[in-house]
């Protein structure tokens, strides 16, 4: 397209009688005319512009610094809060395991004095019964004689058993 378009421009010019650039007062006036229009759009546009850009970088920059130094920070209470709740965990499980020894070991002293206990209670149970197991052998000692006493009577009267 653009190749047609130069072409119809070279021989439109060449039908007129003048080349493709006239040199005369109206390039120069078109040159100032570019630089103004550049000058102009420079000091509304593109240096406004470029300075809002600048700008953005800037706060980008600073931001992402402050990012990196936010999840550095955070990096190092994290690391910082994992190695107090490591800690905790070891201590929590030192107070634990100390709680089940004395706990074991107070079952143990329990165990033993109820066993000491059981032991005292056996043998007093058994004093008793063999306590109780003499009074009754007395007792039947003693009814026997009165009965043995009481048959000889009889046998034998009153008068020959005394």
């Amino acid at each position: 397209m653009t190749y047609w378009t130069i072409l119809l421009a070279v021989e439109t010019a060449a039908e007129e009688g003048g080349g493709l650039f006239d040199i005369d007062a109206t390039l120069p006036l078109m040159a100032v005319q570019f630089l103004l229009l550049a000058a102009i759009l420079n000091a509304i546009f593109y240096k406004p512009l470029t300075k809002a850009i600048d700008e953005r970088e800037e706060y980008i920059r600073n931001n992402q610094k402050q990012a990196r130094e936010r999840l550095e920070k955070s990096q190092m209470l994290a690391s910082q809060y994992e190695q107090q709740l490591g800690e905790s965990r070891r201590q929590s499980q030192a107070i634990i395991a100390q709680a089940e020894a004395d706990a074991q070991k107070m079952a143990a002293e329990q165990i033993a004095q109820a066993q000491k206990q059981a032991q005292q209670e056996r043998e007093k149970a058994q004093q008793e019964i063999e306590q109780q197991k003499q009074e009754a052998m007395r007792s039947l000692e003693q009814q026997v004689d009165t009965l043995s006493r009481q048959i000889l009577e009889k046998l034998l009267g009153p008068e020959l058993v005394k």
